[in-house]
């Protein structure tokens, strides 16, 4: 092997610094007088807020949509055709659309005190009946998560072959229906910020874990009202992301905000209890999926029908199209035949928002094509 060049085996440079211990990720940042966030997170899938009704003595400590009322939702956009924009409150505003979103912030001076402040705070909530099935949010009569939309589709891709002139007289025809179960990244480091706002030159500092620190610039500048050149974004050492730290977070906009408000830095570690139930999660597809083919096996046509749970909101800034917008132009893979037809659609339930996870829905594409291949192998006689 070659010691320069392609095919040379190099040293990776940051080994060292992390063997030794000398990494530093945002729970490793320490600063004088900093107060940490718990989140009070909705027990509930679908429903109504009432009330939040917080204890006289920890007032000062709890903050709730009201408090944040100028601040704007997170609103990703995208010039698709038909689709249908979402606006994810920062803290839930009159409703909570799946478990684990934030309904009120409590600060304090640990983090113990801070969820035992939590704990005190009761939330009144109106139950409605949930949509958690995406092929049952797609009916006509489904739960609608988003009421003014009329129906729960984000957006909807569609390609069009003329299947129906080999359909008819193909050898082998199979069908299948393909199901993907959610899956969540668990990286090593979860998330987490740190803000500090400097009233005298009125500038923002995040320290968080993330991937895109320009995409957090700018969606909590536009959120806080602020100027992007007043908002400055550290991404320390990133403990694992594979795409779940490439967005947005609620929490990155509620701790800026915070910060502001009390004039303190105020940092957020997320636990594991709030990644497994209330973080991003990804690759919850169906597929009905038919393969024509000749009597010696060759592929001819391809039609499916594929659906994708992209939970509640938009992720900012990729929106919740990406991952269906996928399925359809990824699902032919490599095959060479000449007929294809999909309709792909991204629908809305009560579950948190979807993210581009690593290999953006290719997981669940190539399985799906992939048991078709394997089912016309067998019909045909042929090796799989």
């Amino acid at each position: 092997m070659s010691d320069q060049g392609v095919g040379a085996s190099v040293l990776r440079k940051e080994d060292d610094r992390f063997l030794r211990g000398r990494g530093q990720y945002v729970a490793d940042f320490r600063l004088t007088g900093a107060r940490e966030v718990a989140f009070v997170r909705s027990t509930l899938a679908h429903g109504r807020i009432r009330n939040v009704s917080v204890p006289d003595e920890h007032k000062a400590a709890v903050f709730t949509a009201a408090d944040l009322c100028n601040v704007k939702p997170i609103r990703a956009s995208t010039a698709l055709s038909g689709f249908k924009h979402s606006s994810e409150p920062i803290l839930a505003n009159g409703k909570v659309r799946y478990v684990g979103e934030l309904v009120a912030m409590c600060v304090a001076p640990s983090r113990a005190q801070a969820e035992d402040i939590a704990e005190t705070v009761a939330v009144d909530y109106e139950e409605l009946e949930p949509v958690v099935d995406m092929l049952a949010a797609h009916q006509a009569d489904a739960p609608l998560v988003h009421e003014e939309w009329g129906d729960n589709v984000f957006v909807e891709f569609s390609q069009d072959g003329a299947i129906e002139r080999v359909a008819d007289a193909a050898a082998i025809k199979v069908t299948r229906e393909i199901r993907t179960a959610r899956q969540c990244m668990f990286p090593m480091e979860g998330r987490g910020v740190l803000a500090q706002w400097d009233a005298r030159l009125r500038f923002l500092t995040l320290i968080t874990a993330t991937q895109m620190p320009h995409v957090v610039q700018r969606g909590v500048a536009e959120c806080l009202g602020l100027g992007d050149g007043s908002v400055r974004v550290i991404s320390p050492d990133v403990g694992g992301g594979f795409g779940y730290k490439g967005l947005l977070c609620r929490e990155e906009v509620a701790l800026g905000w915070l910060a502001i408000r009390l004039g303190i830095p105020v940092r957020w570690l997320e636990d594991c209890r709030e990644h497994l139930s209330a973080s991003a999660n990804c690759r919850e597809h169906h597929y009905r999926i038919t393969g024509y083919a000749d009597r010696n096996g060759r592929l001819l046509a391809l039609d499916c029908v594929a659906t994708v749970d992209a939970g509640a909101y938009s992720v900012y800034p990729t929106s919740s199209a990406l991952e269906a917008a996928q399925v359809a132009s990824l699902l032919p893979g490599p095959y060479d035949f000449s007929l294809y037809r999909c309709r792909a659609a991204a629908v809305a339930t009560n579950k948190c928002p979807i993210l581009p996870y690593r290999g953006v829905a290719r997981s669940g594409v190539c399985l799906a094509i992939e048991v078709i291949m394997d089912a016309i192998a067998r019909q045909a006689g042929i090796e799989p």
